[in-house]
């Protein structure tokens, strides 16, 4: 994406050309290419401020939040372990703070002063939750359908030529991120004359990468896909552990390493693991097939996969053991080097494999 001087004067004479002569002045207003050209509060601006506006939803882990995040870093006590949060990254941290134990109460206290950053990327310092209450208290709550478009993001850098009709002059602008490009389209005036600098890349929440070629079909790519993805709006800190989990890697896993153990179960908001499967050991097997075997008992049953990330199904059927039965959704793939772990939950019910096997 590149805009050269001989771009930028080709694009100054398609915005206005002037004729003079030493009888009059005569002023011919071109009009860009309407596919091109960005008008505010058109559907088009609208779809992209949505798609570009700050997603406060990545860091309800803190805040409980959907409309704003907590600027990094920040420190948080987590069930009383201080954190520093540095990155992203370290919101895992809290979560594994939380995970470690099913039947505790999982609290979080925020050290003040904080800085919070709002939908439009402005940002406000906060001193105490009363102030943190009154911004979340205008938040959208769990799973309500909020203005940001998270299922649809923009590759970068993107490239604008802005013509001001009033002063009559000619800029281009790169943004390299979200915020910079909110900022520009957030600023934009109805004297401005805004063109793109196409194709432009969008990605998918599956992955897909889509060029577009006008504005156009931008629209039509973001009204079309903006609902397409679960946008995680709510406060359950551990519903994302699978975003790239594959049922072939899942495969890989329970089939390539042997003698499995229960190392957590809960079912009904009981833990039975202490009454049962403990010296049981569970093999999967790539035809469908699950055998458990207890000291000079086997017991036989069958498992599958079905579905991708977060929505994999995986369900399991030995006869004999029903503890063990259920439509499982797949929680997480944790792999460390003392082993590996694949945790199936539904609802409140929880079963969670262990292996030493890497």
């Amino acid at each position: 994406m590149k805009i050269t001087t001989l771009k930028i004067s080709l694009l100054t004479l398609s915005f206005l050309v002037v004729f003079s002569s030493c009888r009059k002045e005569e002023t011919q207003l071109i009009e860009p290419p309407e596919e091109e050209t960005l008008v505010v509060n058109s559907p088009i601006f609208n779809l992209i401020k949505r798609t570009i506006s700050n997603d406060g939803s990545v860091d309800n882990i803190i805040d409980n939040a959907n409309c704003f995040k907590v600027k990094l870093p920040a420190t948080v006590s987590a069930n009383n372990i201080e954190i520093e949060v540095n990155n992203e990254m370290d919101y895992e941290r809290i979560e594994d703070v939380f995970d470690e134990f099913d039947d505790d109460e999982d609290t979080i206290e925020i050290f003040f002063p904080i800085t919070i950053i709002l939908e439009d990327y402005s940002q406000v310092n906060i001193n105490n939750y009363e102030e943190l209450s009154s911004f979340s208290s205008n938040c959208n709550g769990e799973n309500i359908a909020d203005d940001d478009i998270e299922c649809v993001d923009f590759q970068y850098p993107i490239t604008a030529s802005i013509f001001n009709s009033n002063s009559e002059m000619i800029d281009t602008a790169i943004f390299n991120n979200d915020e910079d490009f909110y900022v520009f389209i957030d600023e934009i005036e109805q004297y401005d004359i805004v063109t793109m600098d196409f194709p432009i890349v969008v990605s998918l929440a599956d992955g897909t990468i889509t060029n577009v070629e006008n504005l156009n079909e931008l629209e039509t790519v973001i009204d079309t896909y903006k609902d397409s993805c679960d946008e995680d709006d709510d406060n359950n800190y551990d519903d994302d552990d699978c975003n790239e989990c594959t049922t072939n890697q899942l495969m890989t896993y329970l089939t390539g390493c042997q003698d499995w153990i229960v190392d957590r179960l809960r079912r009904d908001d009981s833990s039975n693991t202490e009454d049962y499967y403990n010296d049981y050991v569970f093999n999967f097997y790539p035809d469908g097939t699950v055998i458990s075997i207890f000291s000079v008992w086997t017991y036989e049953g069958t498992w599958t996969a079905s579905g991708s990330a977060n929505n994999i199904i995986v369900v399991i059927d030995i006869p004999t053991l029903p503890d063990c039965n259920n439509e499982w959704m797949l929680h997480e793939i944790e792999e460390n080097p003392n082993g590996t772990k694949v945790d199936f939950r539904l609802g409140e019910d929880q079963i969670r494999y262990v292996n030493d096997c890497n």
